[in-house]
C-alpha cells in the first residue's frame, strides 16, 4: 500500500468532507470495517516493551499479545508490571501508542492430573487474570493441553474441563475471560466442542489457532468453524510450508494454510475480534526476524481479507 503524507491525509478527507455527508460516511465505514490486528510478543523475543509498543503503532496494529518480554515469560514478574507503579507507567505508555493488550499467554496446562502440579499450573493463570485486570486486557490463554497416554482419556478430558470451569469463576468479578486455545493435542473440533459446551461460562471463550488445527487434523476451516463459532472470540494467524516432512513458518499468505477460507468463514459468521499473528521466533529462532514479517502482516492481511 502507497503510504501518504500528513498533508495528504488532511486534504483527502477535507475533500470528503466538502463532498458531502454521504461520502463521508462512506469512507468512516471503510476505516470501521478494517480487520482489527495484533501480533504476539513471542515473534520478537529480542525487543523490550517499548519497542514492541513503538512497531505496533508505526504498522497499524491496535492491539499486542504479550507472551513473555524479553526472556521473562513469566509476565506478571516482568519490571513493567511488577509493582503497581510500574504498571501505572505501563499503561500510560499503552495510551500513548493507542495499543491495547488484547491477551496475556499464560503457559498454564489444564490436563494434568497430579494435584501438586495441577495447582501450580491454576495458580500461574490467576496471576495472570490478577494482572489482565489491571491493565485492561480482556483475554488471558490457557492451554488444554495434552492427552497423555498413561492417564485416563475420559478423566483428562474432565480435568480440562473443571479447570476451565475453575478459572472462569475466578475471572467473573474481573472483566477477563480465560481463553482455550486449540493446541497440543486438544485439536480436533469435536473434542473442542465437547469441552467448550461443557464448561459453559459467561467468562470462559476459545482462540481458534487456524494453522494448528488444520496441519494436524486437515479439517476444514469452514467445518471448524461451524462447530466452534459460537465460541470464538480470538483468532492466531501464521503460515508454514511443509519441506521435508516438516513445516517452515513463512509469512502469512505465502505458505499452504487455507487462511482465505477460515477468513472468510469468520466474515460470513460475523466475526469481530482480533487477528493476532504468532510468529513463534522464540521456539523457532531461525526463522525471519521480527524486523521484516511484523511490517509486513498488516499488508499480507489486506491481501487475503
Amino acid at each position: 500500500m502507497t503510504t501518504i503524507s500528513r498533508r495528504k491525509f488532511v486534504q483527502t478527507t477535507l475533500g470528503l468532507a466538502l463532498a458531502g455527508p454521504a461520502v463521508t460516511n462512506a469512507f468512516a465505514d471503510v476505516q470501521a470495517k478494517r480487520p482489527l490486528l495484533a501480533f504476539s510478543s513471542l515473534g520478537a523475543p529480542k525487543w523490550d516493551f517499548d519497542t514492541i509498543l513503538s512497531y505496533a503503532a508505526k504498522n497499524r496494529y491496535q492491539g499486542i499479545e504479550l507472551r513473555g518480554i524479553l526472556d521473562q515469560m513469566d509476565l506478571p514478574l516482568c519490571p513493567e508490571f511488577s509493582t503497581p507503579e510500574q504498571i501505572k507507567v505501563s499503561v500510560a505508555k499503552l495510551k500513548k501508542h493507542r495499543v491495547q493488550v488484547v491477551g496475556l499467554g499464560a503457559s498454564a496446562r489444564l490436563h494434568i492430573a497430579d494435584p501438586k502440579l495441577r495447582k501450580e499450573n491454576l495458580d500461574e493463570a490467576k496471576r495472570f487474570i490478577d494482572l489482565a485486570q489491571k491493565i485492561n486486557c480482556p483475554y488471558v490463554r490457557v492451554f488444554p493441553n495434552n492427552l497423555p497416554k498413561n492417564q485416563d482419556r475420559e478423566e483428562t478430558i474432565q480435568l480440562i474441563i473443571s479447570g476451565l470451569k475453575e478459572l472462569g469463576d475466578y475471572a467473573k468479578d474481573k472483566k477477563v475471560k480465560v481463553l482455550l486455545e486449540s493446541h497440543g493435542e486438544v485439536i480436533g473440533k469435536d473434542l473442542l466442542k465437547r469441552i467448550m459446551q461443557a464448561s459453559e461460562h459467561p467468562h470462559v471463550a476459545l482462540i481458534w489457532d487456524i494453522f494448528n488445527m488444520w496441519s494436524v487434523t486437515g479439517e476444514s476451516p469452514t467445518e471448524v468453524y461451524d462447530a466452534l463459532k459460537k465460541y470464538i472470540v480470538h483468532v492466531h494467524v501464521k503460515d508454514a510450508v511443509k519441506e521435508n516432512g516438516k513445516w517452515r513458518y513463512v509469512q502469512v499468505g505465502k505458505g499452504e494454510a487455507p487462511l482465505k477460507e477460515a477468513f472468510s468463514a469468520l466474515q460470513k459468521g460475523g466475526y469481530k475480534g482480533f487477528y493476532a499473528f504468532e510468529w513463534e521466533k522464540k521456539w523457532h529462532p531461525t526463522i525471519e526476524e521480527p524486523e521484516v514479517v511484523i511490517p509486513e502482516f498488516p499488508k499480507a492481511m489486506e491481501a487475503l481479507l
